[in-house]
């Protein structure tokens, strides 16, 4: 007797909807269903600071928007929250569907590291793999344990770790001409 083989199940946008509203964050990476609970206060902090300088940055210049945890939804099965991100006002305006949610890549992602394996794993190798496929820019990593700060840039078709950054250091990117940010800042 021959068992029938099945596939695996592939969670959808629309499944979403069915999940409770709990306070968990829900995401899908090609197909898989990834569950976190909320963040750390201090990984919450962390996000703010990020977003202050893009934001105060993009005030000065004009020359986008940054957002705290919006919703991209990539396609039926890639379906994520990134920590923070930044968008010019050329590319925003492509982005947005008409309930508000990202449909597409903007031009910065930056992902704060929740602690555990899984959620480094998530960040580091499933995350990158899909806003490298998807177009991003720049992806910047913060790591609190550590304390460093990683650059990633798009070289060619994929994003690449161009620099490894300490709290002594400042971040500067061709993407954002004139932001300047003091790493240190992130973990006083």
């Amino acid at each position: 007797m021959t068992q029938p083989i099945t596939e695996p199940f592939r969670w959808t946008t629309r499944d979403l909807e069915l999940l409770p509203d709990n306070g968990d964050r829900y995401e899908i990476i090609d197909g898989e269903l990834f569950v976190t609970k909320a963040p750390h206060w201090d990984h919450q902090e962390i996000c703010g600071r990020v977003f202050a300088a893009l934001d105060a940055w993009s005030s000065s210049t004009g020359s986008g928007r940054a957002a705290i945890a919006p919703g991209i939804i990539f396609s039926e099965a890639n379906n994520v929250i990134p920590d923070v991100v930044w968008a010019s006002h050329e590319r925003l305006a492509v982005l947005l569907d008409d309930a508000g949610h990202l449909t597409a890549a903007p031009e910065l992602i930056v992902e704060v590291l929740s602690p555990g394996l899984q959620n480094e794993q998530r960040d580091r190798d499933l995350k990158l793999r899909l806003y490298s496929a998807r177009g991003v820019q720049e992806y910047w990593i913060v790591n609190t344990h550590f304390k460093l700060f990683e650059v990633y840039r798009r070289v060619g078709a994929s994003l690449q770790l161009v620099a490894t950054l300490f709290p002594q250091d400042e971040l500067m990117s061709p993407l954002l001409p004139g932001f300047c940010f003091q790493i240190a800042s992130l973990f006083s």
